[in-house]
């Protein structure tokens, strides 16, 4: 069996012993009292350390899944994993990717906008499909995974001269578009969905699947996170974001016993929600559970302000007949998309708009977490 040297510190352990040595003997020398071989103390023993094991063959805890997020080493798990209908730690799928590259049509020669890069599946698609002579700007605000996914699509090949990645929100893609020297894009794509890597981290704070703080920031360095919202909102004004956030129909129950009061963990909000319907039962207080976690993020981030802004600036964006596709999770956002695709088809500054299309039976079957997706597309006037 091969040994992982990051799990192992038997083979390092003579040169740590040879390091203690110079060092003894530096400090003594330095003192101007050399030891002989005689009078040296002995350097103390380096215990061994054991590899870390993977943590049975289903590890419930981020930490412990290092297999799923070592893709290149594990490939083997990985593959058991995708398998099995689920996510990967630290990887994410791409969501309807047929019916994007469909809508988007990308042709060689042609600019592109990712618009939320998140793991690169859907810009690795369309990178492959603009060449040769295309060119990718991609756009994310999350500081931990951007440079992930610019490394990835740079391991593949894409180099400087087709691909830019941009750390900002979508809300400021003219501005990203002026910077890259960009006039205009051909082909456009907004991804409205949290990533499987924010989700699945617990640190990061966007699920109660494991206990972490309550942060759910897409920047962490920005902002205020959820539990700092919650300690400081007003019972009306939390009862008015959980309605209009995420449709939540406990919310004039849930806004008292929430509002004002601190939750530092992930599990004791849950808890909370739970405490406050008691009467509901398991499935549908975990219902509850995730449209309460869904309203704290979309105010966390501004999300709904900062889809809005690309909705507005999007026809300037596009040239003559370019394309525009946004991937929506809930029922707030596709309702903007909706309205805004609507507005520009009857002002006559779009020529063309989807109705809402739909993940298939079988992406549904293997990637769950696919199931609320709704895409609709657009096609700028000439």
């Amino acid at each position: 069996m091969a040994t992982n040297p990051q799990h192992c510190g038997y083979e390092n352990s003579h040169a740590t012993t040879a390091n203690n040595i110079l060092e003894f003997c530096s400090a003594n020398c330095d003192a101007g009292e050399m030891a002989t071989d005689e009078t040296a103390a002995p350097a103390p023993p380096i215990p061994h350390k054991r590899r870390v094991r993977y943590a049975g063959k289903h590890p419930r805890r981020f930490e412990e899944k290092y297999k799923e997020q070592q893709p290149g080493r594990y490939a083997q798990t990985v593959a058991k994993v995708l398998a099995s209908g689920k996510t990967p730690a630290g990887m994410h799928r791409p969501v309807m990717v047929a019916e994007i590259l469909e809508a988007l049509a990308p042709r060689p020669g042609e600019v592109a906008v990712d618009c939320t890069l998140g793991f690169a599946g859907h810009a690795q698609e369309l990178l492959a499909r603009i060449q040769p002579g295309g060119r990718l700007l991609g756009l994310d605000t999350d500081p931990i995974e951007l440079p992930k996914a610019e490394a990835r699509l740079r391991g593949l090949g894409f180099g400087a001269d087709v691909f830019t990645a941009r750390r900002t929100n979508f809300a400021g893609l003219p501005q990203a578009l002026w910077a890259a020297e960009i006039k205009g894009a051909d082909l456009l794509l907004a991804d409205l969905g949290v990533s499987s890597m924010q989700l699945d981290d617990p640190g990061r704070g966007f699920s109660v699947k494991n206990e972490g703080p309550l942060d759910m920031r897409m920047n962490p360095h920005r902002g205020q996170p959820a539990s700092v919202l919650l300690q400081s909102i007003r019972v009306e004004a939390l009862q008015k974001l959980l309605a209009e956030n995420a449709d939540e129909p406990y919310a004039a129950v849930l806004a008292p016993a929430l509002a004002g009061k601190l939750f530092a963990t992930t599990t004791a909000l849950a808890t909370a929600v739970r405490a406050a319907l008691p009467r509901l039962n398991k499935e549908d207080g975990a219902d509850s559970i995730r449209r309460v976690f869904q309203s704290l993020r979309i105010e966390v981030n501004d999300e709904f302000s900062a889809l809005e802004t690309l909705l507005r600036h999007l026809p300037a964006c596009l040239n003559p007949s370019g394309r525009a596709a946004v991937l929506t999770f809930h029922s707030g956002e596709d309702r903007r998309v909706k309205k805004s695709f609507a507005a520009g088809l009857r002002e006559g500054i779009y020529e063309e708009v989807s109705g809402v299309l739909r993940p298939g039976t079988e992406e549904r079957r293997a990637n769950p977490r696919c199931a609320p997706a709704k895409l609709r597309w657009v096609r700028r006037a000439i």
